[in-house]
């Protein structure tokens, strides 16, 4: 292996070079298979024969699984043409789907027959090459069954794998291991998911036998040296495992067209926007002989999917609905239809992103921005199956916001101007599991332990006394605990550590696992009627006053309890928070400063009589879209500032009932949290008041009481926060979002346990009891590792304080300008924060409705103005 780090894949093999390697009836049987080598196949196959760690960035369907087989199979052929095979686990495949896994399973039993039919031919017998299946939904008998004679290639999830390295008689048989393949690697870097599995390959490695090669699959994704060092990991030395990069993302040609379907997005009824929207859903289906459609939300899918049937009864079963909250038996169903060409269209909302093989697709539509170049590429990726078809993508907007950056988004996508992954830094939630299941394996030196860990990604700089802080509290050593039932699982001492107890086997192999129990959230009302349910993360979201809808009716949040929410009917009320809100997906924050520098070339343009061919020629937009975009930059323009890259606009407009306060920050919806948040605290600290916030992508609006106003220097003196987490530290005090975020991360750090003994601790108990040891965490051990942790996932992970810091302070170091202006009305481009916070809007059609209101008053003033 060359020692000369992480490099990107330069040298394309020829056919005869890599049959030159492969043994002969591995040759034949893809010779009269497949002919050629795809793309990631000549750039990868023989360095992974040769031992080189590879990462293989590249579209569906250009063989890139094949790629990461193709050695290892060779190799077992090799083997038992020798004679050599042994019964031991040579490759293991590690997947976050369990759908994928029986895919690969299919696909790779199907080769194998056929490669042993090949060798017959060419006149000798090759011992059958075993593919087993390892998840939480094997038998305890099929698992017995793979200790005695295990499979040489061995499918398995991020959980089963962590069990797995626990299993005693079963984590023998992965020492053996020469190949680790990490599929869909771009689904798991950016999440929990991920950070465990990292951690549980440093440990097979630390037991591995032999160095094995570590092979990464995922789709497109930035950056990726960044990714390299994910799936590589870390030596001792603290410096990244040496490796290759194999882009072949460009390998494939994209066509992306952006569409408005009406006219004009402002005073079509949301009736005919519908109808609109349909009508052409309806002409592309008839056009093309299989379409995937992506909404943003799983309802979105369901009224889509139910819309087309009902107005054009020709669709009727040809048309489905696939989504997660869907069972599996209804999505393997739709699969395979899809699959055999008996579908014309299927709608999805995130569910269809991943490699699951559906067949081949014609065109990709995205109703509405799918908010990151990485996932719209991935999306519209799924068009044209084979490497050689073009994948045809459509994205059609339905509102003005909406229109200008899918614009910019098609046009980064078409650039490959792609958006950064984020990837979770030291989540000690995490790392309290793989201490524990490291205990339970053998008893270790504190100082092994921590280097083993710190090869992982996410935690090379994992400082010393956080990974003590875990240690400790999982030796029982922070007072108080154990009269809440919170037991040691280790003994430590004398710089060493193990396990201790008979239980914590059984506690780690019933906890394990990142991904958190979803709570449906009842609601009562203050006299103990049920409602209805809400979803964990809208309830997230409540403060005490807050006001929402649910069946029909408006209802003033007041307190919770476990897994219980308290409200007061208030007929007639406001709602404070759109029921929509939790399934949207946030803008990137990378495409949000690109939407800003738009705004400053569109402003530039707006007078110029060649603006219109100017934005089609380079945007790839159609006439009517750019119009739509020259109309609205005009109009913000005449009656106020254009925020971009170099501005941020302040608008105040006081009311009878209430002030608001629109702050038109586009720095996406995670940014915009958590500095929404901080504002909103600060204020109420100064006014002791209340403060209402609504929040986008492109600002928020802080909503006052009409007798609470902020003046111009308090508004710029929010800008100069001194210590954004600090502040935003205390805005999370007493907030759903901290009790819920919690639970979550008591249950994944072991503190809460969600099974016990055969025993499944009920949801709202759980809820009950994080809620207790919050308090007397915060009370007396403001240091403990999981309270630490539940601040820094709620600001790093739900929210982008990162981001938002470095916005802040560009604004400080005055690259970027602060304008404050008042208004009678909103301008044009507050006027969506201003359906969200303003919300009767409770449907859709509502917050049409508003937002042509408000356009007439503005293009009355701007008239009257001249």
């Amino acid at each position: 292996m060359s020692a000369e780090g992480i490099r990107r894949a330069e040298r394309e093999y020829t056919d005869e070079e890599i049959f030159g390697i492969l043994s002969e009836p591995v040759r034949e049987w893809f010779k009269r298979k497949f002919g050629t080598f795809t793309p990631p196949q000549r750039y990868a196959v023989l360095e992974i024969h040769k031992g080189e760690n590879v990462l293989i960035s590249s579209p569906t369907g250009s063989g890139k699984t094949l790629s990461a087989f193709l050695a290892a199979i060779n190799e077992l052929i090799l083997l038992g043409k020798e004679g050599k095979l042994e019964d031991r686990i040579y490759v293991l495949y590690v997947s976050p789907l369990r759908a994928l896994n029986n895919d690969i399973k299919r696909n790779l039993e199907g080769p194998l027959m056929e490669i042993q039919e090949v060798a017959k031919e060419l006149g000798y017998e090759l011992p059958g090459i075993r593919v087993g299946i390892r998840t939480s939904d094997t038998s305890s008998y099929q698992k017995s069954k793979m200790v005695k004679k295990p499979p040489h290639i061995l499918i398995t999830t991020p959980e089963s794998l962590a069990i797995a390295l626990n299993a005693p008689k079963f984590r023998e048989r992965l020492k053996t291991i020469r190949y680790l393949i990490i599929d869909e690697v771009h689904a798991l870097a950016e999440n929990k998911r991920g950070t465990h599995l990292a951690l549980s390959v440093e440990r097979l490695a630390e037991m591995a036998e032999e160095k094995f090669v570590r092979i990464g699959l995922s789709a497109t994704i930035h950056p990726l040296e960044e990714v390299a060092k994910f799936v590589f990991g870390f030596d001792d030395e603290g410096k990244p495992r040496p490796g290759l990069i194999v882009d072949v993302s460009f390998a494939k040609e994209t066509e992306i067209r952006v569409e408005s379907v009406v006219d004009d997005l402002i005073y079509t009824d949301a009736g005919t926007l519908s109808e609109a929207l349909y009508k052409r859903l309806a002409e592309l289906i008839r056009e093309h002989r299989t379409t995937l459609i992506f909404t943003n939300t799983r309802s979105g899918a369901e009224r889509v999917a139910f819309n087309l049937k009902k107005r054009y009864p020709e669709f009727e079963g040809l048309i489905e609905a696939h989504h997660s909250s869907l069972s599996r038996e209804v999505r393997l169903d739709v699969e395979e239809r899809l699959k055999r060409g008996e579908l014309k269209a299927v709608v999805t909302s995130t569910s269809l992103e991943l490699g699951i093989d559906i067949g081949t697709i014609d065109l990709v539509v995205l109703i509405g921005s799918p908010k990151s170049v990485n996932r719209a590429l991935q999306r519209i990726g799924r068009a044209g199956h084979r490497l050689h078809d073009v994948s045809k993508g459509i994205i059609l907007a339905l509102d003005r916001d909406d229109l200008v950056e899918v614009t910019v988004l098609a046009h980064n996508a078409r650039n490959r101007r792609l958006d950064r992954v984020r990837i979770p830094k030291n989540p000690l939630d995490v790392l309290v599991q793989h201490l524990l299941g490291m205990a339970l394996n053998k008893v270790w030196e504190v100082e092994e332990a921590y280097r083993v860990v710190r090869r992982a990604y996410p935690y090379r700089d994992l400082p010393f006394e956080d990974f003590m802080s875990v240690l400790h509290y999982l030796a029982g050593e922070y007072a108080g605990l154990e009269e809440r039932k919170v037991y040691a699982k280790i003994w430590l001492e004398d710089g060493r550590f193990g396990r201790r107890g008979k239980m914590t086997r059984a506690i780690y192999y019933m906890n394990v696992g990142t991904i958190p129990d979803e709570a449906k959230i009842r609601v009562y009302t203050m006299d103990k009627q049920m409602i209805g349910t809400v979803e964990e993360e809208f309830a997230e979201r409540l403060m005490p006053g807050d006001i929402f809808v649910l069946a029909g009716r408006t209802y003033e949040f007041v307190k919770s309890r476990g897994n219980k929410i308290y409200v007061i009917p208030r007929q007639g009320a406001k709602p404070t928070i759109p029921a929509w809100f939790s399934e949207m997906l946030p803008l990137s924050f990378d495409l949000a400063l690109d939407i800003q520098r738009f705004r400053r070339e569109v402003s530039e343009l707006v007078n110029n009589r060649r603006a219109k061919d100017f934005l089609m020629r380079k945007y790839g937009i159609d006439e009517r879209a750019a119009r739509a975009i020259l109309a609205y930059f005009r109009e913000q323009a005449r009656y106020s500032t254009v925020p971009d890259d170099e501005t941020v606009l302040v608008e105040v407009v006081r009311g009878e009932n209430r002030n608001e306060y629109f702050f038109h920050t586009l720095v996406g919806r995670r940014a915009n949290d958590a500095l929404s948040r901080a504002f909103a605290y600060l204020v109420s600290q100064w006014k002791r008041c209340n403060v209402g916030v609504a929040i986008n992508d492109n600002g928020f609006a802080l909503i006052l009481p009409p007798e609470a106003e902020l003046t111009e220097d308090e508004i710029r003196g929010l800008f100069q926060v001194e210590d954004l987490r600090e502040t935003l530290k205390r805005a999370l005090d007493n907030t759903e979002l901290l009790k819920r975020r919690f639970r979550h991360v008591a249950n994944r750090g072991l503190l809460i346990l969600r099974r016990y003994i055969g025993r499944s601790k009920r949801l709202g108990r759980q809820q009950v009891m994080a809620v207790a040891l919050l308090k007397v965490l915060k009370e007396n051990h403001p240091d403990f590792p999981l309270l630490k942790e539940v601040y820094r996932e709620i600001m790093e992970d739900k929210m982008d304080v990162e981001n938002a810091e470095l916005f802040l302070r560009w604004i400080m170091e005055g690259k970027v300008r602060v304008v404050v202006e008042e208004h009678d009305v909103p301008s044009p481009f507050a006027f969506n924060l201003e359906a969200i916070g303003s919300s009767d809007v409770v449907l859709m059609e509502d917050r049409r409705e508003l937002i042509k209101q408000l356009h007439r008053k503005i293009m009355e003033m701007i008239e009257a103005s001249g």
